[in-house]
């Protein structure tokens, strides 16, 4: 059966020593009995010419059982899902009758007693004088590999549903204390407000009452020289002691944000810190016609949120960028769905990346997780001796529709 088998040997001649055909056929029949994988050769009409014994023990047939056996029909006639598999589609064949080499690691091979196998098998034409005469075969069981992978693809496939499990469970931990955060915020800003109207109401009062009582005293001691002194002083410190109190009712909660609404506060806070600071500035707010500060509970905590980073963004430049200029802008768009943008930028000594994105700068993450508990986005930009810029993107709650 090995005479059939053509071999290319003129390719090779000129590097092995010539021997008879006795002793070649017997080198080749040692060679394909050494080999572990299986191997056959088939002619022209996919018939087998030959066979080693590794194929045939790997199909459980016996080498004469194999031999001008349509090896098709015999090994390779059904998909693994038991679809008919069409001589004409077979890769093995294909490879001398359209001259097409192939290698296939996802099909399977069939036994003689009806079992499947995963194979990994190549086909590849025998050419004698330019004339294919067949193909070589050669098969290899895959099934433990198959299996190792099978495996390894659940495994992956249960540490990545173990992974959404504990990011889930991170992404609500998470969730929670956001609305941790915002329900302490919408305390923190409650408190404020209690305490501002506390203050101006009870402590305002007094002041004013004070004052009032020592201009009394002053137009009736006009011809006492000292005393005159000692209530014009007195005077004086109720003075600062109310405008004291004013500052520190306005930091508690601003009485703008409640009468004139957020447009109003945010153009307001930052002229009370350009006159303050006194520096170079530029100020641009534009509001879209007809957009007005969000109402209703959820508007208000929107509102004091956006107030409060402001405010946040402002200290900034105050305490740490050193800056002899400062660009403001404001710009909130029209309907569908309005959106601000708030915009700071300075001149400053600016900070590195590394700086801003430290789990330590308090300051940053705590605007930062105001922004986003309202689906809101606050990035800082800085480069070391080039200013920093801070941007705010909120989009306006549902009530804030024109």
């Amino acid at each position: 059966m090995l005479s059939e088998l053509s071999l290319p040997a003129r390719t090779s001649s000129a590097h092995l020593t010539p021997h008879p055909s006795g002793a070649w056929s017997e080198r080749l029949q040692l060679l394909l009995e050494s080999t572990g994988d299986g191997i056959f050769g088939i002619d022209m009409d996919g018939r087998c010419t030959f066979v080693n014994r590794a194929a045939a023990e790997m199909l459980g047939y016996r080498t004469e059982q194999v031999h001008g056996r349509n090896m098709h029909e015999l090994i390779h006639h059904t998909h693994a899902d038991g679809r008919h598999y069409p001589e004409c589609d077979c890769p093995i064949f294909n490879a001398f009758r359209r001259g097409l080499p192939c290698r296939i690691d996802s099909e399977v091979l069939w036994r003689s007693d009806g079992s499947a196998f995963s194979a990994e098998y190549s086909s590849h034409p025998v050419i004698d004088a330019g004339v294919v005469q067949g193909a070589v075969v050669t098969i290899v069981d895959i099934t433990e590999r198959k299996r190792a992978e099978g495996a390894l693809r659940q495994a992956h496939e249960e540490l990545e549903r173990r992974v959404e499990e504990r990011t889930h469970e991170l992404t609500q931990a998470l969730g929670q204390l956001r609305e941790l955060s915002a329900y302490l915020e919408t305390v923190r800003e409650d408190e404020r407000t209690r305490i501002a109207r506390e203050i101006h109401d009870e402590l305002g009062s007094l002041l004013v009452a004070l004052k009032m009582d020592v201009n009394w005293l002053e137009k009736r001691v006009d011809d006492r020289a000292l005393l005159l002194t000692k209530c014009q002083g007195m005077g004086a410190l109720i003075d600062r002691a109310v405008d004291n109190l004013g500052r520190i009712i306005t930091d508690l909660r601003p009485s703008i944000l409640d009468h004139q609404g957020l447009w109003a506060a945010l153009e307001w806070q930052a002229q009370e810190f350009i006159e303050t600071t006194e520096l170079r500035h530029e100020l641009q707010v534009h509001v879209h016609h007809g957009v007005e500060p969000p109402t209703g509970p959820q508007g208000e905590r929107w509102a004091i949120a956006v107030f409060r980073i402001f405010q946040e963004m402002l200290s900034n430049v105050a305490r740490h960028a050193k800056a002899s200029a400062v660009f403001v802008r404001l710009y909130v768009d029209g309907p569908v769905a309005p959106v601000l943008y708030l915009e700071v930028r300075d001149n400053g000594v600016g900070a590195p990346r590394e700086a801003l994105e430290d789990r330590r700068s308090y300051g940053v993450m705590g605007m930062r997780e105001r922004a986003g508990h309202f689906g809101g986005k606050l990035t800082i930009d800085g480069m070391p001796g080039q200013g920093t810029v801070a941007r705010l993107t909120m989009p306006l709650p549902a009530e804030a529709a024109p």
